[in-house]
């Protein structure tokens, strides 16, 4: 299984470099296994209903997706998504809202701004050109972000400290670029001008990987994101049965 361009290894990886057991589940769309937090929980209410749970938090009966939006509505306008969720939760009575996509969006959108709240409130995160370069060249940094419209010249000057820090110079590693612009970011963390963000702690950045892997990949972003969260060796075809909360039992 490959790692991400930063060389961060995720929760996930981590747990089975461990030898420790990793849930995972099964894609309604796919047929396809992979860990259950590189998919999306899509949740059946009491009428009937799905909505998506980026956060795996809803009660009852839920099932899961590990395809892009693109994928994921082709299929709901073949009837291949209400198939595969029927068949999932043995509901034959399932509501899917025309905008289920836009809906996942916004949810994986919501999740990763939020995260990089709480870790900017934590102390785990930082911003500012000066103090990321600082951060950066000691070693400290362990994931470098930059808002979308954020400067080549920027990105490039803090990717160029970070690898002095690693004693990577010459890998091509750099930071990544989130689909949000400085505006819309610096709103989420409640700071000014908020273009590049760093964050120094090998946990939180996995946390951070987790929702911004999803988020990527989900909007077709950035086709890095895409490989890490499909690029899995645990991934295997099955036989096209869908799981639902319960665990896939001898993946």
């Amino acid at each position: 299984m490959r790692t991400p361009r930063n060389d961060q290894l995720t929760e996930t990886d981590r747990a089975k470099g461990r030898g420790q057991h990793v849930p995972e589940r099964r894609c309604v769309v796919t047929g396809e296994v992979a860990p259950a937090e590189r998919l999306v929980r899509l949740a059946l209410g009491p009428d009937g209903g799905i909505a998506p749970d980026v956060l795996g938090k809803a009660p009852g009966r839920g099932a899961w997706i590990g395809v892009t939006r693109e994928t994921l509505e082709a299929a709901q306008a073949k009837g291949k998504l209400k198939g595969g969720l029927a068949r999932a939760l043995h509901e034959s009575h399932i509501a899917i809202p025309d905008d289920l996509g836009e809906r996942i969006e916004a949810q994986l959108r919501r999740a990763t701004l939020d995260r990089l709240g709480l870790e900017s409130r934590s102390g785990t995160l930082i911003s500012g050109n000066e103090k990321i370069e600082q951060a950066a060249r000691r070693g400290q940094v362990r994931l470098l972000l930059h808002a979308s419209d954020a400067g080549e010249d920027g990105r490039k000057k803090l990717a160029q400290a970070w690898r002095v820090g690693e004693g990577d110079e010459g890998s091509g590693r750099e930071g990544l670029i989130l689909p949000v612009d400085r505006q819309s970011l610096s709103m989420a963390l409640g700071r000014e001008n908020a273009v590049h963000l760093a964050v120094v702690d090998a946990r939180a950045a996995d946390r951070v990987l987790a929702h911004l892997s999803r988020w990527q990949f989900f909007t077709g972003w950035s086709r890095d994101a895409a490989n890490r969260v499909s690029d899995t060796d645990s991934r295997t075809a099955g036989n096209g049965t869908a799981s639902t909360d319960s665990e896939v039992s001898g993946a």
